[in-house]
């Protein structure tokens, strides 16, 4: 292979690549509808056109018949009167007319053929013309829904390396280990109200401690002794018989026991 042949296909090729990466299929669309209509107009100018030659063959192939009718009525009418050179000249002109008229009539007979196809080749386009402007918009429509869905995966799968994205968490991070420690302080600080608290109540339960023992330890309450306000009475003796009597009386309810 030359040189020159792999430079001009590489040539092709970088451009036919440029140019399907320049293609908008929404403008493509636009435009093939465009030059649809453009064909469509020229179509039905040259319908019009070969309908108005066909006209204008059948005008003239009309006037042809009409003067081939016009001379032979004047053939007979010069038999008539016996003069054979004014019937032969005008069946000459009448034979002139006549080839013309046919001639016409078959040219007629092809140009409507022509017509007939050019007419029905109107109606297919324009079927088609309908039909490319109802899927050029259904097509438009997927285009760009095809497009917003491949323009959000590619946002979607540049999240992960997308350093606007990676500074946000880094700054969710950070939010949470702030709000973290404000967490642990202020659980600390709760703890040290608790233990303050604690000591409070500790120290009223210490005291009442101290006060029950003393209690118990003094037995029942202590009998106050009478202000001095004279001599003290003399108190009698007590007998000793009585408290042993008193002493074998208390022996015998506990043997009961």
């Amino acid at each position: 292979m030359g040189f020159f042949d792999r430079l001009s296909r590489l040539l092709r090729a970088n451009l036919n690549d440029l140019v399907s990466k320049a293609e908008d299929p929404a403008k493509i669309l636009d435009q093939s509808v465009a030059d649809m209509q453009a064909d469509l107009v020229k179509l039905r100018q040259a319908v019009a056109t070969a309908i108005a030659s066909q006209k204008r063959l059948q005008n003239q192939a009309d006037q042809a018949s009409s003067q081939d009718r016009f001379w032979m009525g004047k053939a007979e009418l010069a038999l008539k009167e016996s003069r054979e050179d004014l019937a032969r000249e005008a069946l000459t002109r009448r034979k002139t007319y006549s080839e013309t008229a046919t001639a016409l009539n078959a040219q007629i007979a092809s140009q409507a053929s022509q017509v007939e196809t050019l007419k029905k080749s109107l109606t297919a386009l324009e079927g088609k013309i309908a039909e490319a402007k109802t899927k050029k918009d259904m097509l438009k429509a997927r285009h760009q829904a095809a497009q917003a869905q491949e323009q959000l995966q590619s946002a979607v799968s540049g999240l992960g390396t997308n350093t606007s994205m990676a500074a946000f968490e880094q700054m969710e991070e950070k939010v949470l280990a702030m709000e973290a420690r404000s967490q642990a302080a202020a659980e600390l600080a709760g703890a040290d109200l608790e233990s303050q608290f604690a000591a409070l109540e500790g120290s009223t339960v210490d005291e009442e401690l101290a006060a029950l023992k003393t209690r118990m330890e003094g037995g029942s309450n202590p009998i106050a002794l009478p202000a001095d306000n004279g001599p003290v009475p003399q108190l009698e003796p007590v007998q000793v018989a009585e408290v042993d009597a008193e002493l074998e009386q208390l022996r015998k309810s506990i043997d009961k026991l």
